[in-house]
């Protein structure tokens, strides 16, 4: 079985480097016998030495010129051959135990798919704060964030993938269409927390403007969420870039 690890990266020089050695250490610690793994980079328009640091380390590349994750993430199926899919972000990893929950998951043969909780390594403790406790939201909805996201590749194309119509919370649309197509194969979905993922603390400053941008980005991203099952696409397309400049412009 051949586990395809996805990564969307735009402009991720600073962190590329050290996700890859701590999930190639991961992947090391267990090799079990049937089970391999490949590692695809999608180099999201990058300005900097993304795509030559992944390409260093050992990762597949390909190219996706249009700034949006949920393209990036679909671009890199495009080429992976693997029977499962696991969505990372360029600056998360799994540790050894979770990727051993996750074989232990796929090998149980009752699941669509996973998400899983997450600890913030390094930033701000304002910043640890207002992402961890969204852990207990997280196993009581059955959802989980896009930095870490399980789902068989077969259901992947059934539901057409990311959608290209969000540009924030993508990763709620696309659960949610998971479950659905989960419960037609009698699979179900479900949020690892025993071994969270781990992923850094960059973001949160306590800069006041800081925290003011994080506040509007979040708002409007959640108010986008909303909308984009209202308005038409080409609406929202224009809208979803232009207020929704945290996760867009610089680094992610």
């Amino acid at each position: 079985m051949l586990i395809s690890v996805i990564i969307p990266a735009f402009n991720e020089e600073k962190y590329i480097g050290h996700t890859l050695d701590q999930l190639f250490q991961s992947i090391s610690e267990n090799e079990k016998q049937g089970i391999s793994w490949e590692i695809i980079i999608c180099d999201n328009n990058s300005l900097d030495k993304t795509a030559e640091i992944a390409r260093k380390k050992g990762a597949e590349i390909i190219f996706e010129p249009i700034n949006q994750i949920s393209r990036a993430r679909n671009k890199g199926t495009e080429i992976a051959k693997g029977e499962w899919f696991l969505f990372l972000d360029a600056d998360s990893y799994p540790p050894p135990a979770l990727l051993s929950d996750v074989i232990d998951l796929i090998q149980e043969e009752q699941h669509i798919g996973c998400g899983s909780t997450i600890k913030i390594e390094e930033g701000t403790f304002f910043n640890k704060l207002r992402m961890e406790r969204l852990n207990p939201l997280f196993r009581f909805f059955n959802v989980s964030g896009g930095l870490f996201i399980l789902c068989q590749g077969e259901a992947f194309r059934a539901i057409d993938g990311f959608s290209h119509g969000l540009y924030a919370l993508e990763e709620f649309d696309f659960i949610h269409r998971l479950k659905k197509y989960g419960k037609k194969k009698d699979k179900k979905f479900t949020v690892l927390f025993k071994n969270p993922v781990i992923t850094s603390g960059r973001k949160g400053e306590y800069k006041v403007s800081s925290i003011f941008v994080l506040f509007f980005s979040q708002i409007a991203a959640i108010l986008l969420f909303i909308l984009y099952y209202i308005l038409p696409g080409k609406m929202m397309r224009r809208i979803n870039t232009r207020f929704l400049g945290y996760w867009y412009k610089g680094k992610r």
